[in-house]
């Protein structure tokens, strides 16, 4: 949606407290929704579906969007928690968090068919530690504990991680050998989130080897400083993402460290029209495992409010794509289906 900015358009504060507004302004973050590992994921479950037919099971849901793992129900993917659920030889897909080597050993074992839709920039994580824990370093991962990332990611480090989230945790890590410890982080987390706690590490562990810059997920960073952005410029800001969606949850925190109310929703359907009281300019943004549909859903909901005009907040141009699986494309081929070969882009575009 291309900006419309008008003299006319109502600014922040115009609306009196307590007052429900009679006209709107919409501003959408830019970007915002699906990053190009969710695109593939669910391109992924897709595709298999078409190729193999149904059911095909996935382990854990795909993304953390109900929406998305609805959609996909209704064509045939079967949602399992744990492998023990999958009958023998069906189809089964590794969902966008990534597994432990446990469960890939489990999948061999059982002589289980699989198509692994990990996040490469997940899967670039779990390279580096696997390097560093090669090379004698003790890991330490900056995350969140339980999250399916952080799990997978344990488990493919021989040794596992010493896990930290907060810069308490790093005056309570104890280890072999100070000269020899690495660091890696959830990609849901932005470089903003982990500045600290990288700080902290660097300081208790001066030789302390990281990731290069370039390894961080760029749509984490980049969505986190676009609602910044928005958040300077609205009265109230709507986060469209699932409540177990680590990176939703944190643009809804931005908003409201800014000092702007800011909810965060599943759909338009929680959307209350108290919450509009002295509102004039409201912000929209959405996770990144969030389809478009559902904001496309909120700004019309926002217009039965009031009158809303709706514009897009200049942001950075995202043109990341990731190339899909060799077996799943390869059976594509074999089906005359068409794969972009133009598909695995790495320019990146950090905010």
């Amino acid at each position: 949606m291309d900006p419309v900015v008008t003299s006319s358009e109502p600014e922040r504060g115009a609306t009196p407290p307590g007052e429900m507004p009679t006209r709107l302004r919409v501003i959408l973050a830019n970007p915002r929704g699906f990053c190009a590992g969710v695109e593939r994921a669910i391109e992924i479950v897709e595709r298999t579906i078409e190729i193999y037919g149904p059911p095909v099971y996935v382990r854990h849901e795909i993304v953390h969007n109900k929406h998305v793992v609805e959609a996909l129900r209704s064509k045939g993917a079967v949602f399992v928690e744990e492998l023990d659920e999958v009958p023998d030889g069906a189809m089964t897909i590794f969902s966008a968090h990534g597994v432990p080597q446990a469960v890939v050993k489990e999948a061999q074992g059982r002589g289980l068919p699989v198509i692994d839709a990990t996040c490469p920039l997940v899967s670039k994580v779990h390279r580096e530690g696997q390097n560093q824990a090669r090379k004698g370093r003790e890991v330490v991962m900056i995350g969140h504990a339980g999250h399916p990332e952080v799990e997978g990611t344990r488990g493919q480090i021989p040794g596992g991680v010493h896990l930290v989230s907060r810069v308490e945790d790093v005056d309570s890590l104890r280890v072999r050998d100070p000269d020899l410890v690495a660091y890696v982080t959830q990609t849901t987390l932005s470089v903003d989130d982990t500045r600290d706690v990288i700080n902290a590490l660097k300081a208790r562990f001066p030789k302390i080897q990281g990731p290069d810059v370039k390894d961080i997920c760029y749509a984490t960073q980049n969505r986190q400083t676009a609602v910044r952005e928005l958040a300077k410029r609205v009265d109230l800001l709507l986060v469209v993402g699932a409540r177990n969606s680590s990176n939703s949850n944190r643009l809804a925190e931005i908003g409201t460290t800014m000092g702007v109310p800011s909810y965060l929703i599943d759909d338009a359907s929680m959307v209350q029209d108290g919450w509009f009281q002295g509102v004039s300019v409201v912000g929209v943004t959405a996770g990144a495992s969030a389809p478009e549909r559902l904001v496309r859903d909120l700004v019309a909901r926002i217009d039965a409010v009031a009158p809303a005009t709706a514009e897009t907040l200049q942001g950075v141009e995202e043109h990341m794509q990731f190339k899909l699986p060799r077996t799943l494309s390869d059976a594509m081929r074999e089906r005359g289906i068409t794969v972009d070969a133009n598909r695995d882009r790495h320019d990146l575009h950090i905010a």
